[in-house]
């Protein structure tokens, strides 16, 4: 994975390519508009990331914040990490439907959706999934996982 070294969310977006600037952009927009409270914006792990902040849920396995999502731009792609989506079930089966109706074959791994252009992602399943997870939803999720 290709880690950026900017310390600012304009920091990493100003050193893309234009044409990746322009996806990343249009995706983080999205994000912001529909973002639930309580998560921030924040650069972490090298990448724009969407979390909730170590003030609010300081109790995490690696004294990280927990993240619901994060955008990055990779060395052959660009990519959409959905930790949400990865602990639950039913976000999986709901996204994995939305590709399907679609008629593209997902390039995924365990949290992570590969993509070179938005058409080849379901960008409004991605943003409910997003949505309809608050922070407390999120947590007792992560310490229902946790104790396991």
């Amino acid at each position: 994975m290709v880690q950026s070294k900017a310390q600012t969310v304009e920091g990493y977006l100003n050193a893309l390519t234009d044409d990746r600037r322009e996806i990343i952009s249009t995706i983080r927009n999205r994000i912001l508009d529909i973002l639930p409270d309580g998560y921030v914006e924040s650069i972490n792990w090298g990448m724009i990331s969407y979390e909730i902040p170590l003030e609010t849920y300081p109790n995490t396995y690696n004294g990280q914040p927990l993240g619901i999502a994060s955008i990055a731009s990779q060395k052959n792609h660009l990519a959409i990490y959905m930790m949400g989506c990865y602990m639950v079930p039913e976000q999986t089966e709901k996204l994995m439907k939305a590709y399907e109706i679609m008629g593209i074959k997902p390039n995924m791994g365990k949290s992570c959706i590969r993509f070179t252009t938005l058409e080849k992602i379901p960008l409004d399943t991605i943003m409910e999934l997003i949505q309809h997870f608050s922070v407390t939803d999120y947590i007792k999720r992560y310490e229902s996982i946790k104790k396991k």
